[in-house]
């Protein structure tokens, strides 16, 4: 069984990979099974029904997704390519203290099957651009990063998985900050999400940044797996065709050494457990 469960298409800003092209050449890499996770960021984005302006950088959108056509766009590609491959319903969100309420509105008004929970800025304030670390000590900025993650587990419930959840270490210039120091705050998130059903998911985007380590951690994985977590979905975090599908089966290797016996795909917000085997090729 081969998944991928963090894709994302043209319907993401940053992205201009058609959502067809995207089934289809999963469909030639031999994926049995993929799941749509375009981006919606709330605090620094628009929705295109918001009656505010939309800005354009390059020439492209900086909006979260136009979600009826999302949708409808799944619905037809299920309805195409739905006896090749399984294709399912997703949306990553980038969940900030100030913007459960808009999450919470959208999750009520669509059929998902999947929400990646993901912290991509705190405050409005960007990891990629340094507006978030500006100005504070590493020990300050990473522990900023938990405990919004932290907040956020205990006062929304609606999503899946979190996603690259030490996504921090990416954009961090002064290095590596000790897991130790963190490990108490991502105890805590950690016993949270598995009180709550939630999971994790291994983010193999790591290998293309050039990361050291796993996207998260082999500590933060192993930490999980020792908490009793077992919920763990795998994703590529593709936004180009050679992203897609990459490094899947490493991660399984990955996992299968911690421990894990399984990995997770999802339909209507159930987790469906299946072997980790690699005799996919």
């Amino acid at each position: 069984m081969l998944a991928d469960y963090h894709v994302h298409t043209k319907f993401s800003d940053d992205s201009v990979y058609p959502m067809e092209d995207v089934v289809k050449d999963a469909i030639e890499l031999g994926l049995d099974e993929i799941c749509f996770t375009d981006h919606v960021d709330y605090g620094i984005k628009e929705d295109w029904d918001s009656g505010k302006p939309i800005i354009y950088k390059g020439g492209e959108p900086l909006a979260n997704v136009d979600y009826p056509r999302y949708a409808e766009q799944i619905r037809k590609l299920q309805d195409l390519y739905g006896d090749r491959i399984t294709i399912r319903l997703g949306l990553e969100f980038g969940v900030q203290t100030h913007t459960i309420p808009q999450f919470q509105s959208l999750f009520n008004r669509y059929p998902f099957d999947f929400i990646i929970l993901s912290v991509h800025q705190v405050a409005d304030k960007e990891f990629w651009t340094q507006d978030f670390q500006k100005g504070r000590s590493q020990k300050e900025y990473n522990e900023s990063y938990y405990e919004e993650m932290l907040y956020l587990v205990h006062h929304f419930s609606d999503y899946s998985v979190l996603g690259h959840m030490d996504l921090i270490v990416r954009y961090d210039e002064m290095g590596i900050y000790p897991f130790e120091r963190v490990r108490p705050l991502i105890e805590e998130i950690l016993k949270k999400v598995i009180k709550d059903g939630k999971g994790i998911e291994i983010n193999t985007s790591s290998r293309r940044y050039g990361l050291a380590d796993s996207t998260p951690s082999r500590d933060i994985l192993k930490l999980y797996y020792q908490l009793g977590g077992r919920i763990i979905t795998i994703g590529s975090d593709s936004h180009k065709p050679e992203h897609l599908g990459a490094y899947i089966q490493d991660a399984k290797k990955l996992l299968k050494t911690i421990g894990f016996e399984s990995f997770c795909t999802y339909k209507q917000m159930q987790p469906i457990f299946h072997p980790l085997s690699f005799d996919e090729g």
